[in-house]
């Protein structure tokens, strides 16, 4: 059988020398939550078998069970893959892209580390817990999804999926890999690209490296741009690299991506390289003219709601292609971007959307989380932290959204913590703090509205013109502020031909093909033609199970013409230069 997802799981910091360890593992559901006293950890063998990185309710995984899994276990041997070919001092770490809920992770019996959330990579350094010749990674993975203490999006709490809430993910759900390292090594960056000054701000985080020597070297089309380096002080590198005149700016339709390299070296010894890339662009919101601005330019947001599900992998892609291709059959009906929508997406999604060109936001899976119980803060601020660190250099992403559609009993003062935490740690891009309707401090006010009707519809949002707030969908909201400027929930609309009573959509459906796409059309229009608004988000871009308001079926197939979804998308916005 041919290993699943191959591909290198980290492609904006890439390491030579790494194993990837997809494929078929041991596995055991933990129905009594029993496997530690039983030592599940020492046990030679577990009963059954999965396929690593799916999930264990998907097709893929060759378990299919739809049933709630509170604690299932992995286990598989490995050889040691670079004995004899590490230096003194070298290490081995096992990187997970992602497990669901808390995950525990042993190694020859030994617990090399643990991990809260779901959503978020992590990894433990195991050296000096292996042995020459064959050792043993166990894995454990408990997930109560029930609780209200852990985020979980869009996978539903109860056993049939429902509504918008789908089949659940319990365990691992992205790739399991090892890699060395040397002891002194780059543990993480920050691209800061200034183009108004044509120069590129790199901060790094360095382990066991203090005096030794932090440089970079960039290029673009694989021709040398420029290099610069600095000795390291404690854990931090800071570098300023000044580029050449001809900048090259990342825009939808022009993805332009520089190459970066990194080491460390101490004296003439290298002891650690990194290849990376980065793009020459800035995102800022300008309140006073309800204008998003692209390298200083306004850009009208064309997204669509994507979910990241799929029939047979349920949260992971089945291959690193379908992840292109749900990219490119949004371009393909006029889409520039998306609301990556409950969920923390992989590294390699967003990475083709770095080099295809597509604007995406930036969401957690908050669903599930009580935000006004006591636990919300431990269930979504670290992971949260995680994932701004994890996915920050990435130029594709022009907004961050940690929340959505919350609770009217929230805690503000979480709320507000979420969002000064996250203004901290990226000063380079708009932040929503809780998408919808219960707003408590936001750079962008946005709002959700799936009225059917576009007349009801396009009359509420020309209010905006009139400097005039207008009428909220909830019935906790009665009204939005006039300095809305995104509606970033909307359409919705049902349509399922072949089995028209089935299904689960927003609104009356259709009677039509026709008729679907002038209503489509005329919602589209509605929000175009609005000089207040800088930006739009269909919902949806696929049917999800029993979800039927998808503008392609959940196996892909597309319901309509795309390039007649195309034209009414692309038609200029009022707000655009």
């Amino acid at each position: 059988m041919n290993q699943p997802r191959p591909e290198y799981p980290r492609p904006q910091f890439v390491r030579d020398t790494w194993l990837c360890l997809n494929g078929e593992w041991e596995f055991e559901i933990d129905h009594g939550k029993s496997g530690r006293e039983r030592k599940f950890f020492e046990r030679e063998r577990l009963d059954g078998r999965i396929i690593v990185p799916f999930c264990p309710e998907s097709e893929l995984s060759g378990v299919n069970n739809k049933d709630f899994m509170e604690c299932v276990w992995y286990k598989r041997k490995i050889t040691y893959p670079w004995s004899g070919s590490m230096k003194p001092g070298d290490r081995t770490v096992l990187h997970i892209g992602a497990c669901d809920y808390l995950c525990e992770v042993y190694v020859n019996g030994k617990p090399a580390g643990r991990h809260i959330g779901g959503y978020t990579a992590f990894s433990f350094d195991i050296t000096d817990m292996l042995s020459e010749g064959e050792n043993d990674i166990t894995i454990r993975a408990e997930d109560n999804l029930r609780s209200g203490a852990q985020p979980h999006g869009k996978q539903c709490s109860g056993y049939y999926s429902a509504g918008c809430s789908y089949t659940r993910t319990t365990g691992i759900w992205q790739t399991v890999w090892l890699e060395a390292r040397s002891a002194s090594y780059i543990k993480e960056t920050k691209y800061i690209p200034e183009p108004g000054k044509n120069r590129l701000i790199v901060e790094a985080f360095c382990e066991n490296a203090h005096g030794m020597t932090f440089g970079a070297s960039v290029s673009f089309g694989g021709e040398f741009i420029a290099s610069e380096s600095c000795v390291i002080q404690g854990d931090g590198a800071r570098l300023i690299i000044d580029l050449d005149d001809n900048i090259h700016l990342w825009a939808p339709g022009h993805p332009d991506l520089y190459d970066l390299r990194l080491s460390v070296t101490d004296g003439s010894i290298e002891a650690d390289s990194v290849e990376s890339y980065f793009a020459m662009r800035s995102v800022a919101y300008d309140p006073a003219n309800h204008r998003l601005l692209l390298n200083g330019k306004s850009i009208f947001m064309r997204l669509v709601l994507d979910q990241g599900f799929y029939p047979d992998g349920i949260c992971t892609a089945s291959s690193d292609g379908e992840l292109i291709a749900d990219i490119k059959r949004a371009m393909d009906m006029g889409f520039n971007g998306a609301r990556l929508h409950q969920k923390i997406f992989e590294p390699r999604f967003l990475y083709h959307c770095d080099r295809m060109g597509y604007m995406v936001w930036g969401e957690h899976g908050n669903w599930g989380l009580d935000l006004a119980g006591a636990a919300a803060w431990q269930g979504f601020i670290p992971e949260w932290l995680e994932m701004l660190r994890r996915d920050f250099n990435h130029p594709s992403i022009i907004g961050w959204c940690p929340l959505n559609e919350t609770q009217r009993n929230q805690n503000p003062v979480l709320i507000e913590t979420i969002y000064h935490i996250t203004k901290v740690y990226d000063t380079t891009r708009p932040v929503i703090d809780c998408s919808g309707w219960c707003h408590v401090i936001t750079d962008i006010v946005d709002a959700h509205d799936y009225n059917q009707d576009p007349v009801t519809f396009k009359a509420n949002f020309d209010r905006l013109m009139q400097g005039e707030a207008v009428r909220g969908i909830a019935d906790f909201v009665k009204e939005i502020p006039a300095d809305l400027s995104f509606v970033s929930e909307y359409g919705g609309i049902w349509w399922q031909p072949d089995n028209p009573d089935k299904g689960w959509g927003y609104g009356n459906r259709p009677g039509s093909e026709e008729e679907f796409i002038e209503r489509y059309r005329a919602l589209t229009d509605a929000l175009l033609d609005n000089s207040m608004l800088c930006g739009f988000c269909y919902t949806q871009l696929t049917d999800v199970e029993q979800e039927v308001n998808g503008l392609y079926y959940y196996d892909r197939r597309p319901k309509f013409d795309p390039a007649v979804i195309k034209a009414i998308n692309t038609r200029k916005a009022a707000c655009e230069d």
